[in-house]
């Protein structure tokens, strides 16, 4: 068995935003309902662990569904709540610690699931293996950028690209220094 991959899957806009700057994602709707997954499904059944921020799992929070995320082990980033509850735990730790754990356990690939200031810190540690960004053809303006500043250079490898008949085109980068 490889090595699990730590993997953001994100969608973005083309000009870089995840949300509109009051965390509105209302822009993604369009893109949901369609006949094609953007092979999320395939990407999924390879993931044993998902991290993501406290605000992502607040807006997850939010909706009116079901936990999407049963069968994996969920981790929220959160300097203001500890413990567990049904769904996931939360963590104020350190990253490389936290992703050589999920490693060791070899459970699976790990699903990066956002927001900007998770991204952030997980490009600070070197800690992104695998980008597969979805760019939407839409122009928000302004909103919360999907890189924000501050973090350090890095070089990656293209390793595909596929583009939808919505206009949707999801890129896939490695990291050279994984």
């Amino acid at each position: 068995m490889s090595t699990p991959k730590s993997i953001l899957y994100i969608a973005m806009t083309l000009d870089g935003y995840i949300a509109t700057e009051d965390n509105d994602l209302s822009f993604l709707e369009a893109y949901n309902d369609g006949p094609d997954d953007y092979g999320y499904y395939d990407f999924i059944e390879k993931v044993g662990t998902i991290i993501m921020g406290r605000k992502t799992y607040d807006i997850i929070q939010g909706f009116d569904i079901e936990w999407p995320h049963k069968k994996e082990k969920c981790y929220v980033l959160s300097n203001s709540k500890s413990g567990k509850d049904e769904n996931v735990e939360f963590y104020n730790g350190s990253l490389p610690d936290l992703i050589s754990s999920i490693k060791q356990e070899n459970s699976g690939d790990i699903f990066i699931d956002g927001g900007a200031e998770v991204v952030k810190q997980f490009a600070l540690s070197g800690l992104i293996d695998l980008y597969i960004i979805s760019v939407l053809p839409v122009l928000l303006g302004s909103g919360i950028r999907l890189f924000k500043d501050g973090r350090p250079s890095q070089d990656l490898e293209h390793i595909k690209t596929e583009s939808y008949e919505n206009g949707l085109v999801q890129v896939w980068y490695s990291n050279k220094s994984s």
